[in-house]
């Protein structure tokens, strides 16, 4: 190939992924766009640039509205489902790696079976369990399902990372006098740090957009979590659009900001990931 064609190449690859971008950049931009409209500019021109700042809704959404609860609770249900995530997944990985026994990898293959079966399959029973327990109706519930429906994803990626991680490292701690524990948290863990940023990023995403199991599970009558209480603004003949794309906007802040913080050891962790598994 020549310099002619690998240039015409170059610019052929670059038009087509800046309009992949465009294309799906312009859900967030008509959000945060609309976000600043009132209800009746979304309805006269709903493509139309805002013609003034308007604030109202972030205002009514903060102040006369379970919003501000539902926020509080879209932050337990994820930062306490990632960090036990965070503890279970790595060590059950680890074991699973370490240990090349028959009945490891046989936990192995049973975790990456749970990941075949639908959610649909066994939501009925699942909450009927919850119920059970006491776990329903109470922000414990969706913890406890979020952890376990994370364990089969967890070690597998986890697993497929800890096969670049030399065991010498490990033996040379051991040979000091490091106990197991303390060698996985102090000498282990540190390495999976690509890995563990992809894991927050992918569940914690799918927790904090998750609509179904709040829904479903949290108690009728109360506020909880974000995307539920936007819903809630969607009527069968009117909707509220300022306050859902307002409620959207707030709701889309936090997981931009997580994303461009753990942004290099998420594409590292996904990358690695993919190599050696």
């Amino acid at each position: 190939m020549n310099r002619k064609e690998r240039l015409i190449q170059d610019i052929l690859l670059f038009a087509v992924t800046a309009l992949l971008a465009v294309v799906f950049f312009f859900p967030i931009f008509f959000n945060v766009m609309s976000a600043f409209k009132s209800n009746g500019e979304i309805l006269r021109d709903a493509i139309a640039l805002p013609k003034d700042l308007y604030l109202d809704s972030f205002k009514y959404l903060l102040t006369e509205t379970r919003y501000p609860r539902a926020i509080v609770n879209s932050v337990i249900l994820t930062v306490l489902s990632i960090l036990l995530m965070i503890v279970i997944n790595p060590m059950a990985a680890y074991a699973i790696g370490r240990t090349n026994k028959r009945w490891t990898n046989m936990m192995y293959v049973y975790f990456l079976l749970g990941m075949m079966v639908p959610f649909q399959v066994y939501m009925i029973p699942l909450f009927r369990e919850l119920k059970m327990i006491g776990l329903f109706g109470n922000l414990a519930g969706p913890i406890v399902i979020y952890i376990s429906g994370s364990v089969g994803f967890g070690v597998l990626l986890f697993t497929s990372f800890l096969k670049g991680v030399p065991v010498e490292i490990e033996e040379s701690a051991q040979i000091d006098g490091c106990s197991r524990l303390r060698m996985f948290w102090q000498i282990v863990f540190p390495l999976l740090a690509p890995c563990t940023a992809s894991m927050v990023v992918l569940q914690g995403l799918g927790i904090w957009n998750d609509f179904l199991m709040p829904m479903l599970v949290l108690p009728s009558g109360q506020a909880k979590t974000m995307i539920v209480e936007i819903y809630y603004f969607v009527g069968e003949y009117v909707s509220r659009w300022d306050m859902i794309f307002a409620g959207t906007t707030m709701s889309i802040v936090p997981v931009f900001l997580v994303f461009i913080f753990l942004q290099k050891y998420f594409i590292k962790g996904i990358a690695t990931g993919a190599v050696k598994g």
